[in-house]
């Protein structure tokens, strides 16, 4: 089963919620991992079952690194804010050179996550 995590910065939270609505049936399928307050709002405005991480500011991204060094993770739609991320906000360096280290896909807006699911997909 494709596991497939799912990240966005406060300001994309709403692009993300979006892009899940818009793939739902597809992402049904999947075994999906997010941060804590996104995963929060994607179980309360959609209809799919997420594992809730700790939310970034307290680890969860680094939970989600650790999922792609221990091989158990098949892609990351990181939607990130380039231009007013906060510093609190999770940082996508590290999630970046883990997915490049372990050849894993990392989606960081909304063109490549529509890319990544649809590559999923075609390998179903």
């Amino acid at each position: 089963m494709t596991r497939l995590a799912l990240i966005a910065h406060d300001e994309k939270k709403p692009d993300l919620i979006e892009f899940a609505r818009s793939h739902e049936e597809q992402l049904r399928e999947y075994d999906l991992i997010a941060t804590g307050t996104t995963g929060k709002r994607l179980t309360a405005e959609t209809d799919l079952e997420i594992e809730r991480k700790q939310s970034g500011p307290l680890g969860g991204d680094l939970e989600i690194g650790a999922e792609v060094a221990r091989d158990r993770l098949d892609g990351i739609v990181f939607l990130r804010d380039p231009l007013t991320a906060q510093p609190h906000e999770p940082d996508i360096s590290a999630l970046l050179r883990i997915c490049d280290v372990h050849d894993t896909a990392l989606a960081t807006n909304r063109a490549s996550a529509e890319l990544l699911v649809e590559g999923f997909a075609d390998e179903e």
